[in-house]
């Protein structure tokens, strides 16, 4: 439990200056016998009490002090030294002395405020700060273990200010798909884009050939999806597949020790743990977590936009979170390296030497904890080093805490909570460029503007949710859904708040629409406000087209959520006093207008299928 930071002329030179035969470590604890402590010299400023963590002699003084007493094996060290020292006879005989100020021994139990990492040029040290001194040999001992194992990432030339991560390039694998891995997939509750998340599994850059798949959902909502993602998985080149689906009941606690048990079974090198909530954006994550060539090691993901990680830097007292002095920095990319961490969750690498010694093997049982405190916990306790790297960029995690699980698709409703995702699933990669102010928006009729915004996905689930909610107005003009109970201009719709989705689709209208409006209508700002915000259904049979009519908003948006010419014919917007029509509609994109005063306009007939389109009424 002692990081050496100096080299021997160094410590020797300290040791010097003590004009003293042995020299002890020392600190604010009266250990193991606190009724000792009235008889200790009185120091007038420094650590007072004797520690044997760390100590410095000429080897026959040592030898002798030793050899006072017979020594058993379950004897405490400590008290021993301390017995001696105590002694006055015998601190004056061998010449001992404490090193009270940490001019060499920095014993960080009870001190870790006092200690405190010093970033030089070519070299990081620990520096005293309330005795102005620059320990060498720097001691762990007690729960400050941890702390030690923190400041061993940076100590003795592991990691400097100008050089970065030095110890992140001893010991590396060259080669990086030597290993063979099981990878334990485990999904333990319903959760956010769980599709995305197992493709990015499969787009791993590693031979699938070396990689046992086990798959675990303990997840009802996600049980046909998982399942027959397995079953495709089956002849996608993976070594094996083993697969414990809702329906087997096999309890998460049981499905991760499964992981360990298989890898050794299957005579795995590694095992590669990967939790629903981690998406790893990066295909070479498996390849650096070989090459970094750690017993156990994570790549770090965070939840998009906030501090919230898959490790912790410290721990208190109890065991849980505590925020360590480096841990922005950390996740801020503002120090890259490997790190020592107390505890990892979510996706890690655990080396086959690790699982077979059963002295180090993890285990995700410990009394009532959840799993990961369990894993974290136990391995801590076993003497394994957990490490974190952020020498790239992986991927992220998921926020599964805001998510409904009953509607048609959940995903749906979840821009808020995991908004990247939501995008990168909704949002037409075109959406991004008409925003720049070098962007020609298309301009099809005069004030009229053209956007690309919704993948045809949400075009398509959208359709979907309305159709399996049903209760289209029927086009009348009487609506009872409206204040006054009647619609002048009636169109057989579905309004949002019957979908429960009004609320999204307003922010929606702030997020994506209002830049949009703000861009081309240069000058006019809001916040986006619409009362009428609903989905119009035309049908040749039912209502076909619309009259001529102005909106009771300030502006319109109205997208296409299906094709002309495959889904449907005709249909379209005819702005009547420009002579001006919008007939090939795209699918996804919507087109923007003036609403009550100057774009007076009417639907055009559909005149086969079915045409769905998006309308808001916004600024009414």
């Amino acid at each position: 439990d002692v990081v050496i930071t100096a080299n021997e002329a160094t410590i020797l030179e300290k040791f010097a200056s003590f004009d003293a035969k042995v020299v002890f470590g020392a600190e604010d604890f009266c250990w193991p016998d606190k009724s000792l402590a009235s008889k200790y010299p009185k120091v007038s400023f420094g650590y007072k009490y004797l520690n044997s963590g760390g100590f410095i002699g000429y080897g026959p003084e040592l030898y002798q002090i030793i050899s006072e007493t017979p020594v058993k094996d379950l004897d405490d060290d400590q008290l021993y030294y301390t017995n001696i020292f105590l002694d006055e006879k015998l601190r004056n005989k061998y010449s001992m002395k404490l090193d009270t100020q940490a001019k060499i021994f920095q014993n960080l139990n009870g001190q870790s405020g006092d200690a405190a990492l010093k970033f030089e040029e070519d070299e990081t040290i620990i520096v005293n700060n309330v005795y102005n001194n620059f320990p060498v040999v720097i001691h762990g001992n007690g729960p400050s273990k941890i702390l030690l194992n923190s400041l061993g990432s940076y100590l003795a030339k592991s990691w400097t200010a100008t050089g970065g991560c030095l110890a992140c390039n001893e010991n590396v694998l060259e080669d990086k798909t030597s290993l063979q891995i099981l990878m334990s997939v485990m999904i333990e509750k319903p959760m956010p884009f769980v599709e995305e998340m197992l493709q990015k599994l499969v787009d791993l850059d590693y031979p699938k050939k070396k990689i046992h798949l086990l798959v675990h959902n303990q997840a009802k909502l996600h049980d046909d999806f998982v399942s027959s993602w397995v079953e495709d998985q089956k002849n996608n080149g993976y070594a094996s597949v083993t697969y414990k689906a809702f329906k087997d009941n096999v309890k998460e606690w049981h499905a991760r020790n499964l992981g360990i048990e298989l890898c050794i079974t299957k005579n795995c090198d590694a095992l590669f743990n990967v939790d629903a909530d981690v998406h790893l954006d990066n295909p070479q994550t498996l390849k650096h977590l070989v090459g970094y060539n750690r017993g156990v090691v994570a790549p770090m993901v965070l939840r998009v936009g906030t501090a919230w990680s898959n490790f912790w830097g410290a721990i208190n007292n109890e065991g849980f979170y505590a925020r360590s002095i480096d841990y922005m920095d950390i996740i801020n990319m503002n120090r890259r390296g490997i790190w020592n961490v107390p505890y990892m969750t979510g996706v890690y690498l655990i080396q086959r030497k690790v699982l077979d010694n059963q002295a180090t093997r993890p285990n995700y049982i410990n009394r009532l904890m959840d799993a990961d405190m369990a894993f974290a916990t136990n391995i801590r306790q076993k003497g394994v080093f957990m490490h974190v790297s952020n020498l790239e960029d992986f991927g992220h995690l998921i926020e599964p805490d805001y998510f409904p699980t009953q509607y048609m698709y959940n995903d749906m409703w979840q821009m808020k909570a995991n908004r990247k995702d939501w995008e990168d699933r909704y949002i037409l990669p075109d959406y991004w460029r008409a925003l720049l102010p070098e962007t020609q928006n298309p301009m099809p009729c005069p004030d009229v503007y053209w956007f690309p915004i919704f993948t045809p996905r949400f075009c398509q689930e959208l359709i979907d949710i309305s159709e399996s909610h049903g209760d289209w107005s029927g086009g009348k003009n009487e609506d009872k859904r409206l204040a006054g109970g009647y619609e002048n201009v009636p169109t057989d719709d579905i309004h949002m708040n019957q979908l429960e989705f009004e609320q999204e689709w307003l922010w929606i209208l702030r997020e994506y629409i209002k830049p949009l409006a703000e861009k081309v209508f240069i000058g006019y700002t809001s916040d986006a406000r619409a009362i009428m915000n609903f989905i119009v259904r035309y049908k040749p049979d039912k209502q076909s087209f619309l009259r001529p009519h102005h909106d009771s908003s300030t502006y319109t948006i109205n997208m296409s959520l299906n094709e002309p010419g495959i889904d449907y014919e005709g249909g379209g917007a005819n702005f009547l006093r420009y002579n001006c029509s919008v007939t090939n509609t795209r699918l996804g994109w919507a087109i923007m207008h003036p609403g009550r005063l100057t774009h007076y306009h009417e639907g055009l007939k559909t005149t086969k299928g079915t045409r769905y389109i998006m309308v808001s009424f916004i600024d009414p």
